[in-house]
């Protein structure tokens, strides 16, 4: 595997992690995370590539077989405004009716997919601190603030 800088890494291991169950991903999520970096495969062009990473079709990928797969469509992006675009997409992938805002409870969903090992209770005090104004919704800036800390 080649070496990769430690923004890719990090980028890699924040999308493994959404996506994580029992220290892998499912092949049949390969093509979502990869949307949510930026590139959209074909079908015959995703199956090909799974198959090249999990010769075997288990329909699993560990982490160093994730990042061999995934490490070259990372985008390092520098610019406040890509991320802040890459963003708006990733707020618009849960906003399916484009209401402009999510509930809280869609948010949980988000925060614990993230981090599974999270307690109700933690997750309660970090919906209570986003939606301070306590309105049950996260508007785009709100989300942003919880994405990028």
């Amino acid at each position: 595997m080649e070496l990769l800088d430690e923004e890719t890494l990090k980028i890699l291991q924040n999308a493994f992690k959404a996506f994580d169950t029992d220290n892998s991903v499912l092949t049949d999520d390969i093509g979502t995370i990869l949307e949510m970096l930026g590139h959209k495969l074909d079908d015959q062009s995703l199956k090909t590539l799974i198959r090249t990473h999990d010769p075997r079709r288990t329909g699993k990928l560990n982490f160093e077989q994730f990042c061999a797969l995934a490490g070259v469509y990372v985008d390092i992006e520098e610019d406040q405004d890509a991320i802040r675009e890459e963003l708006r997409e990733a707020f618009l992938l849960y906003d399916k009716e484009r209401l402009g805002y999510l509930t809280t409870e869609v948010l949980r969903d988000i925060l614990h997919e993230l981090d599974d090992k999270i307690s109700d209770e933690d997750l309660d005090m970090m919906i209570d601190e986003i939606d301070a104004d306590g309105s049950g919704t996260v508007d785009f800036e709100e989300f942003m603030e919880v994405m990028t800390g």
